[in-house]
């Protein structure tokens, strides 16, 4: 261990000064004598700033009381879920509820074997209760637990709903609203070629009669138990009574853990430096820890979240980088240092603003390698290098299209784009703090060559990204993104290229949704979890535009709400 802890100390890079704000400040003069002309993203200074972040205090549910007291509701939750005489339908229910409620982690193992006794239940009885005797609320809300749990459920649970052609689904059917809704969100979990659930997706929503938001199975898991525990108010009964207990004092308790994590990236990011001498890049540190709380919301995943934080901070830097201030030969220039990691010649070549993001990101992916190694005894080093030259020779790419004026093809544009959205470099930093890398030899060869699920995840960032970026990048000058190349090439509206990008993200869901139900994958399931909330994220931060370089009131609102601000519990404990 001493032998590898001396190995990656060499790789260590000291920052030019960046403890002395007097060498900060003529930094900043030598880089803008310069007479280069450079573009500017024209970002706004950030809504919760350093002071603010630091000055607030983490809220005191982590006393002894409040843990105590959720886990007392914990062990009655355990013993509801054990209970043989609840029926299937309420257990359902149950499970749903602790899902949407976003506790559910506490009883990963009691979920699991409730729901594989009704799964085997299911497949042994597959000849003999008939789903419509049941109803369409307790068959669509079962397969919907059960598929959303990785049961590969069949569709054909729903073949008695239909009419007698099966080209469609009964008309008699079209009163029953919460079966309909549930059939709705049902369809959400379909796979290629699964023709019963896209009819039941059109059939459910017609009928419906409210406007309908993003799928339950699309939406952000953090997000959607706040609301969730907003809405819950028809607990008159004793176990909804406990559920909302424990669900509003968890949500209280792990919101301090988060705020403590960003409390300490936040130093971090200060102490880098980087905004103060890269004054052009965004100062997005909430924003950026907010993708993490989207992603793995788990307490017990610090490091992963602090180390993720870290991680999007440096990759909106260097993306700011390529889209904004470099020149075409600096961006040349920098990729070539980040394919040829060790050569110090090359460092030297790089222009001061430049060299400190490199020194920076050097530093950090060797903190990295090294507290994995520390941790695994496993190095993986060459990983993490590899999927930075990636996306660095990505973003080149889309400059070169940019300088030259040239508009790609939509296959050319996301062929390279999948890449330069982030998403690989995010997983195969996230996978050592949910895989164990020491034991998954297969899962580390499929991280070399980006395993569908990291592919899948990352269209599905790239579409939501350009379909609420793409207006307000193309007014300051960018490559053209997925709507405008789809446009150029298929001579398309501006609203006929945006359907198009959602039929696109409907199909990669359904790809995504057979990497959960069919598995063979060498990931953990926790790791399948965080790549589908990394696209559930997406969609969540650009539901209203560029939420994160753009201050935009909807996901500031939900920021605010999710990090900062407790739910007031009714009934104090003592």
């Amino acid at each position: 261990m001493a032998i590898m802890a001396k190995m990656f100390s060499t790789f260590r890079c000291k920052l030019p000064s960046i403890h002395h704000r007097s060498h900060a400040s003529s930094f900043r003069m030598c880089y803008h004598t310069t007479a280069t002309t450079r573009r500017s993203g024209n970002y706004e200074p950030p809504t919760w700033d350093y002071s603010y972040i630091q000055s607030l205090t983490t809220n005191n549910y982590t006393a002894e009381r409040f843990v105590t007291r959720r886990d007392e509701l914990k062990e009655r939750v355990k013993n509801m879920l054990k209970n043989e005489e609840m029926g299937e339908v309420e257990k359902m229910e149950m499970i749903d509820e602790l899902q949407r409620l976003g506790c559910s982690y506490h009883f990963e193992e009691e979920i699991m074997a409730a729901l594989m006794d009704i799964y085997m239940k299911k497949k042994k009885n597959s000849n003999g209760c008939r789903s419509e005797e049941k109803g369409l609320y307790a068959t669509a809300l079962g397969f919907r637990v059960l598929r959303q749990n990785g049961f590969n459920i069949s569709q054909d649970v729903f073949d008695g709903f239909m009419d007698g052609k099966r080209s469609g689904f009964n008309a008699n059917l079209c009163e029953d609203t919460k079966g309909l809704l549930n059939l709705y969100e049902s369809s959400f979990l379909s796979m290629e070629g699964e023709t019963s659930l896209e009819l039941a997706r059109d059939f459910s929503a017609k009928h419906l009669k409210h406007s309908l938001k993003l799928p339950l199975h699309w939406r952000m898991p953090r997000l959607e138990a706040r609301g969730f525990i907003d809405s819950y108010d028809k607990g008159k009964t004793t176990s909804n009574a406990i559920l909302l207990e424990l669900a509003k004092l968890d949500f209280n308790i792990v919101q301090a853990v988060h705020l403590e994590d960003l409390r300490f990236v936040s130093r971090w990011w200060k102490n880098s430096y980087i905004t103060e001498r890269l004054p052009f890049v965004r100062d997005r540190v909430v924003e950026n820890f907010f993708w993490t709380v989207g992603s793995n919301p788990n307490p017990k995943y610090v490091n992963c979240r602090r180390t993720l934080a870290k991680l999007n901070c440096l990759i909106c830097t260097v993306d700011d980088i390529y889209d904004v201030y470099g020149t075409l030969d600096e961006l040349q220039l920098f990729t070539d240092t980040i394919e040829r990691w060790d050569d110090a010649t090359k460092v030297e070549h790089l222009p001061d603003y430049m060299r400190l993001c490199y020194l920076a990101l050097n530093n950090f992916v060797n903190e990295v390698a090294y507290d994995i190694h520390k941790e695994h005894g496993i190095f993986i080093l060459h990983h993490l290098r590899k999927s930075w030259a990636d996306i660095c020779k990505s973003y080149l790419q889309e400059a070169k299209w940019y300088h030259s004026g040239y508009t790609p093809t939509y296959q050319e544009y996301i062929e390279n784009a999948w890449i330069s959205i982030s998403c690989p470099v995010i997983l195969v930093h996230a996978f050592a703090f949910v895989n164990n890398p020491a034991e998954d030899a297969a899962a580390l060869h499929c991280l070399t060559d980006y395993h569908q699920i990291i592919r899948l995840s990352s269209m599905i960032l790239r579409l939501a990204n350009d379909k609420g970026t793409s207006p307000d990048e193309m007014k300051r000058g960018d490559v053209p993104k997925a709507i405008q190349c789809y446009m150029g090439e298929a001579k398309a509206s501006v609203n006929d290229a945006r359907g198009f990008i959602d039929l696109e993200m409907n199909d990669i869901w359904k790809k995504m949704n057979k990497v959960l139900l069919e598995g063979g994958s060498p990931f953990s399931g926790t790791f399948i979890e965080v790549a589908m909330n990394i696209a559930r994220m997406a969609q969540c931060m650009y539901q209203h535009g560029d939420g994160h370089g753009i201050k935009n009131l909807e996901t500031q609102t939900r920021i605010q709400t999710l990090l900062f601000e407790p739910i007031p519990l009714i009934n104090n404990i003592i």
